[in-house]
């Protein structure tokens, strides 16, 4: 006689909220402090004894700085509705975010700019991006959905143009582990191992140091070496969680041959 397996439960609120707690290993009385609420209290609520009011999770998950997405999960858990939305960007809801994301990308050029969303794959991006792309090998890589960081690193994507790869993997990997350790995504987890292995082994010369003050991506171009660095931009206050996890890249030249390469070879 067979028995179907048993279903897996959902974990509880006071698990969710243990495992995020002890993810920013932070203590039940620093939480309890930064919330301002009694240690006993939250010491019942984790344990289950006692049921939060929808507030309490919002304040909890503000404190543990729990993404968008996992703030429904956590409401979820407690018997409440979520109240994060989650659009596509070509809904109407999202057409000023759209707007001002394209304007931004538009107004960087005649330097590249995209846009990505929390995984990095890429949503937009500006005319000046395309020829770095004609630069990839494996077409492959460019078929959508396209992760710029396995772009980046990949040995038939970006990486054998990098004259500084062994920097920069070791930046790009540095930012997606803090991405790992702030958002707690088993896919971001399994990108960061993978990402790991294309890197291992390399020993590329590091080149000039601007200073100390950023890691530039040095890229040979068919116009020449090109020195860039880049700044993040994210949305400020967003309540929608395509926004909260959305990304936007800008390079800029780090150098005056820099500027001049890149006017040339964009036209």
């Amino acid at each position: 006689m067979t028995h179907a397996p048993s279903p897996v439960s959902a974990p509880s609120f006071g698990d969710s909220l243990r495992a995020w707690r002890q993810h920013r290993r932070i203590s039940q009385l620093d939480l309890a402090l930064e919330i301002d609420m009694s240690q006993r209290h939250l010491s019942f609520v984790e344990s289950g004894r006692t049921r939060p009011s929808r507030a309490l999770v919002l304040r909890l998950a503000e404190g543990l700085e729990v993404p968008l997405r996992d703030r429904n999960q956590m409401l979820l858990a407690a018997g409440y509705a979520p109240v994060y939305g989650e659009r596509s960007l070509d809904d109407p809801a999202l057409a000023p975010a759209r707007a001002a994301i394209e304007l931004i990308l538009k107004g960087h050029e005649p330097f590249p700019a995209l846009a990505v969303d929390q995984g990095w794959t890429l949503i937009s991006a500006n005319r000046a991006l395309a020829p770095f792309l004609a630069l990839v090998e494996d077409q492959s890589l460019l078929a959508p959905p396209v992760n710029v960081l396995r772009l980046s690193l990949h040995p038939q994507g970006l990486a054998p143009h990098i004259l500084n790869f062994g920097d920069w993997a070791a930046h790009l990997l540095d930012r997606l582990r803090r991405q790992v350790a702030t958002r707690a995504d088993a896919s971001l987890k399994a990108l960061l191992a993978e990402l790991s292995a294309l890197r291992s082994g390399d020993a590329a010369p590091s080149g000039p140091d601007y200073g100390g003050v950023l890691v530039p991506l040095r890229l040979q171009t068919p116009v020449g070496p090109l020195a860039l660095f880049s700044t993040t931009t994210v949305f400020g206050t967003p309540t929608d969680i395509t926004l909260s996890e959305l990304m936007l890249e800008a390079f800029y030249p780090a150098d005056a041959e820099t500027d001049a390469r890149l006017r040339q070879w964009l036209g």
